[in-house]
This record gives structure tokens, sequence and C-alpha cells, in this order.
């Protein structure tokens, strides 16, 4: 069954409809208390963009992204991985100012995601992104963000428990975010591996923020890997939940105040990336006409499955699994869709 698994004595809080109107519900709920809580507006976003534009996410460097060719266009696309950078550009296409900003449905294909409980090739995530000051480029305002979006979750989760009381047996989320470094995470748990690290720790304070993600630690590696054009990886971060249906911390949010000139020169260098310098978007940054911004993703199925108790994304996103993934849960009277 590849990595997925059934947690012992697991079973759907809801049938299958159900499932389907709660979505619905924390969509609504959440997305419009995310516009509220961070001053966004909602605008469209592309599917693929082309690959001369340097605007697709690059993620950890060895992802494929799914490309085809416009004849009538005499163009070439590429499904987008992510929209770190496009929401960037648009941001000074429409000119917004700082303290405003845009949110907007992302929807993608990671077609070499390895499959598991939490990850699919589908991946539907609420991208934002505004514009802030030299004077508001800090941790305090990264982390205002923070906690912003955590209470933006909680709220939307006592909503849902509202409307399906059988979700109330399941535990409350906690507000508190407990912030931790990447190399502070890795100095307490030196034994551990990044994932062990973070699942020790979401267990221990159920809310938390790892800072500091894309550059090496004292140990010579990464907590994890970060393009190096979009996050400043010492103003970066993931927020994450403690999971107690699967045991493990649940990566909802991948957020960060964007590189600036200097950063990004910085980072590409590190990366051993300097061949972007070329294209549009890292030139038009580097000359500094691009506004400084923070921003991330926030997976939709990802929390669908948190605030509904579910033990698989594929009970609240459609996608395709494996057979032997399909056939386990069919026997076990768990739909993925």
């Amino acid at each position: 069954m590849g990595q997925s698994f059934i947690p012992a004595g697991y079973a759907p809080h809801l049938s299958l409809y159900e499932t389907q109107s709660a979505i619905s519900l924390i969509k609504r709920v959440f997305q419009d208390a995310l516009s509220r809580e961070l001053n966004l507006r909602r605008v469209s976003a592309p599917l693929f963009v082309e690959p001369s534009s340097g605007l697709n996410d690059d993620l950890n460097g060895v992802e494929r992204p799914v490309g085809f060719d416009i004849p009538c266009a005499h163009a070439n696309a590429q499904v987008v991985h992510s929209l770190a950078k496009w929401k960037r550009m648009a941001l000074y296409r429409y000119d917004i100012h700082p303290g405003k900003g845009i949110y907007t449905d992302m929807n993608a294909i990671r077609r070499d995601e390895e499959l598991d409980n939490l990850h699919s090739v589908y991946v539907d995530q609420w991208d934002w992104e505004k514009v802030i000051t030299p004077e508001t480029r800090t941790l305090f305002t990264l982390h205002q963000a923070v906690t912003g979006i955590v209470s933006c979750i909680c709220d939307t989760q006592l909503t849902v428990r509202g409307k399906y009381p059988q979700l109330c047996d399941t535990p409350l989320l906690n507000r508190h975010v407990a912030f931790i470094t990447a190399q502070e995470l890795e100095d307490l748990y030196p034994d551990l591996t990044s994932k062990q690290r973070e699942n020790a720790f979401a267990k221990k304070h159920g809310t938390v923020f790892i800072q500091g993600i894309g550059g090496k630690l004292r140990s010579g590696k990464p907590h994890d890997g970060r393009a190096p054009d979009y996050d400043d990886w010492e103003m970066n971060g993931d927020i994450l939940f403690y999971n107690p249906i699967l045991d493990s911390a649940l990566e909802i949010s991948s957020m960060g105040i964007r590189v600036s000139p200097e950063s990004l020169d910085r980072q590409l260098t590190l990366a051993g990336c300097d061949g972007r310098r070329k294209l549009p978007f890292h030139k038009m940054l580097l000359e500094g006409q691009l506004p400084l911004t923070m921003g991330g993703g926030i997976g939709q199925s990802r929390l669908c499955m948190l605030l509904l108790g579910k033990a698989h994304i594929g009970e609240v996103q459609s996608s395709i699994w494996n057979e032997q993934t399909r056939k386990v849960f069919e026997d076990a009277h768990i739909t993925l869709l």
C-alpha cells in the first residue's frame, strides 16, 4: 500500500455527502476570515505559465513540471507547482499599496510527489500575498500573520463543529502558537530527522511555527528544501498542527517574508542558481522593481482533513491513487475520491 495506512480503530465521522457539504462550508468560512484578517482581495490566477518567464516554483529543484505546447500561441507552458512568484508580479501589476494584498485558489499538479496519507499529485491551496514596507519587513510582521492565520483556522473549526456535532469528539486546536527556529529544533532533538523533530515538537505543543527553512543548519543540512527565489530563508517557516489521528505533525502552511534584492542575490549564489538572474522575474526583482512582500500557501485539502478528522487526503479530494491503496481503503469501507 506504499506509505498510506489506516490508523487503528479509525472510522470517518461524516458520511460521504456530509463530507462534501462540510468541505464547502470550511472553504467559504475560512477564506472569508483570511481575507478580513490579512486585508486581502480575491483575484484569478493561472493554471500554467511560460517556462521562460521564471514564474514557476521550482520547489526543491528536482520535481518535473507538467508541460505542453500551445500551437496557436506558438508557445510552451508549464502547469504551476505554486504561485509564489506569480503573486508578487501580480501585486506589481495591480499596483497594490502596502498593507493590502491578494489571495487566490491555486490548483497544481506535482507529478513526482510521493503518495501517502498527506500527499497527492493534485495540490489545492489558498495562495496569498501582501505588500509590506522596508519598516515592516520584520519577524514581528511575520509572527503577526502566523497568529492571525491560526486564529482563522481555529474559528473555522468552531463553526464546523457547530454544524456537525459529531465532530465535537475531535480535539480543539490550540490557538497558542509555539514559535521555534529550525536550528533550535535541531539543537533540541539532535538525534532525530527533521520530520521526527516536527512530530515530537508538534505533539508536545499542538500548534507550532518552525522558522528559518532553506539554509543549512549547523549539522550541514537544511531542515527542509526551499527554492532560493521567493522566501527569505531567515524569515520564513511552516505552520504545523498535531494530528492525533495520524499521530504526527500536519503542515498546513508554508509562508514567509519574501526575498529582497539582497537576499535573492545571496540565496541564488548559495543554491548554485545564478543562471536564473537573467529570467524576467529575477531581473526585475534584483533591480528593485518589484514590491517587498510576504505571503504563503494554505493547503485546502489538508485543512479539511484536519477539521473533519480524516485519515487520508483522498477522503477530501479527487486524485489518482495506486491500486493497492485504493483496495485497502475500500476493504475498510473508506472511500477515496
